[in-house]
């Protein structure tokens, strides 16, 4: 989660390229994107706590937090996911919510998701068979479009063999009813085929919990879930949710393209700042240019600033930063040394504090919440490989320079 490729110089053509070129090449990569391959939609069509929210999560990666806020009104009763967001698509999640708890008339779903949804992904605990508020409106839904593909997702496994870990080897990989499971769960099977019966296309046992809850295997079965989807949708579709990390990957590129422009132009403007011949006056102006650049970027990844509270958090650009930053502003009274020591700490910490913000923002674009501590350790490394790549790259000849910067 808190990797990043390593600091280097962007490639020579992308420095070169103007800005309105930049734009025109974001420009079409997006008109590619956008007007590409349909987005494969689903319906999650379950009860509260059925293991909706977990699947989301599984296929997308975001936090649960994210992707509960992320959920938009759709219909009266259904609300719409778009992973990563609306302007870049690629993972789509309606979500029907009430289900068993207040009586559901499916007329508007089937009117309005009857050619957005690709397929149906109805969650059922394991062991729930309380089930008559989801089998009705499910037959009128699979009735108008007999078609669409229905996968049954039987989740909560671990409730009917409590205190023991998942097979170390998956037997659904195997067959859809293994004879080597625990007997309560191939009673549960077996019952709930029998419920659903030709209302479903597939059933997918599936166990997705979070690391916290103590199994060496969070994510039991949501392979085969994956597989399956990739398997009933059409080809098109089934192939845009297989290579959907390549999609992403694609996208991330391209937005870092944009990004090091800003961060190389902010960082070389931000040693210009430093090497100005007055003592503390440049402090104002390279803090300005920072931030400037963390508003710049977060225009690029389309997200809300860095919060300065978290910017403030890491110890790099603490009081003591302040302290060091001021004390070598006094240096610029020494002939040779003072001006060249400002202008590379002012680059440096530019420039890894720029790197650290692509990955915030990254990581938010993702549905992800960075913590403080996160954020802390990717900008201490990111500044000190700016201080390796910039004492690997400096032409000056004086040790002063490159020592101060590391």
């Amino acid at each position: 989660m808190m990797s990043i490729e390593p600091v280097d110089s962007a490639p020579s053509e992308v420095r070169k390229t103007s800005d309105a070129g930049m734009k025109e090449n974001q420009s079409d990569k997006r008109g590619v994107f956008i007007k590409g391959p349909p987005v494969p939609s689903l319906w999650l069509f379950g009860k509260a706590q059925s293991g909706k929210s977990s699947i989301v999560r599984f296929l997308t990666g975001a936090d649960q937090a994210i992707i509960g806020n992320g959920f938009r009104p759709e219909t009266k009763a259904t609300y719409r996911y778009t992973f990563p967001n609306e302007t870049h698509p690629v993972l789509r999640f309606f979500d029907t919510r009430g289900l068993g708890e207040e009586e559901y008339d499916p007329s508007e779903d089937i009117e309005v998701l009857q050619r957005q949804a690709n397929a149906i992904v109805v969650t059922v605990r394991i062991n729930d068979f309380a089930l008559g508020s989801l089998l009705g409106p499910l037959r009128q839904i699979r009735a108008a479009r007999r078609s669409r593909p229905v996968i049954l997702a039987l989740t909560c496994l671990h409730h009917t063999y409590p205190q023991k870990q998942h097979p170390e080897h998956d037997p659904f990989l195997e067959s859809e009813l293994p004879e080597s499971i625990p007997e309560e769960l191939r009673r549960c099977i077996q019952e709930q085929k029998r419920t659903f019966g030709d209302l479903i296309d597939r059933i997918v046992p599936i166990d997705l919990t979070r690391p916290e809850d103590g199994f060496l295997e969070p994510n039991f079965g949501g392979g085969r879930l994956k597989d399956a989807l990739i398997d009933a949708l059409p080809n098109v579709l089934g192939e845009a949710i297989k290579h959907t990390d390549e999609t992403v990957q694609q996208l991330r590129e391209d937005f870092e393209r944009r990004a090091h422009r800003c961060i190389h132009a902010y960082s070389a403007w931000a040693a210009g700042a430093a090497a100005v011949p007055l003592p503390w006056m440049d402090i104002p102006a390279v803090t300005g240019l920072q931030l400037r650049l963390m508003a710049k970027l977060a225009k690029v990844y389309d997200q809300s600033p860095v919060p300065a509270t978290l910017i403030s958090s890491a110890p790099i650009f603490g009081t003591r930063f302040l302290l060091r930053q001021g004390a070598k502003s006094l240096l610029k009274g020494v002939p040779f040394v003072g001006i060249p020591v400002n202008a590379a700490t002012a680059y440096v910490t530019t420039f890894g504090l720029g790197r650290a913000a692509m990955w915030y923002y990254w990581e938010r674009f993702l549905g992800r919440i960075p913590t403080s501590e996160e954020f802390s350790h990717i900008v201490k490394n990111q500044v000190e490989s700016a201080r390796t790549h910039w004492s690997r790259n400096s032409h000056s000849s004086s040790p002063s320079v490159r020592e101060s910067v590391e």
